[in-house]
């Protein structure tokens, strides 16, 4: 099989180059922190500036989409959600529900919304046909995961 998982060391701006079968999923990218010198003296030292970065994205197939734990989920009246947690698959293993994460450290929750209810798939993005107030209104429950 074919990599997945590319690195490429790039300028700022440029973009791995294009693949007729591939396409970039998601990606990271690390670029070296910049910092001020200074002499012994105290005075500031000027120190170049590395204008390229590391670039680690995934290939997918051309026409395909990828997502993760932590895509972003959206509502249809374009407010931030929270993230996707996970899929709930029916017997015939085909996606019927995503678990959507909610909140923050102290009060987080989870809802379970309809595969029916997303409006569409984009890669690392979730975008649902319901209003922010409308999952609001929706019931938290706990998902049980399964473990290796």
């Amino acid at each position: 099989m074919e990599r997945v998982r590319e690195a490429a060391y790039l300028r700022l701006g440029e973009f791995p180059v294009e693949d007729p079968d591939w396409e970039v999923g998601i990606e990271e990218i690390f670029a070296q922190p910049y910092y001020q010198g200074f002499d012994a003296a105290g005075a500031e030292v000027p120190i170049a500036y590395d204008d390229h970065a590391m670039w680690q994205y995934d290939r997918i197939p051309k026409g395909d989409v990828e997502i993760r734990r932590a895509s972003p989920v959206t509502s249809a009246d374009e407010h931030h959600l929270g993230h996707v947690d996970g899929f709930m698959v029916d017997s015939q293993d085909r996606i019927g529900h995503l678990v959507l994460e909610q909140g923050h450290l102290w009060g987080k929750r989870e809802v379970v919304i309809p595969i029916g209810a997303v409006a569409r798939v984009e890669t690392d993005a979730v975008v649902l046909t319901l209003s922010k107030d409308e999952v609001g209104a929706l019931e938290s429950h706990r998902v049980h995961r399964w473990r290796d």
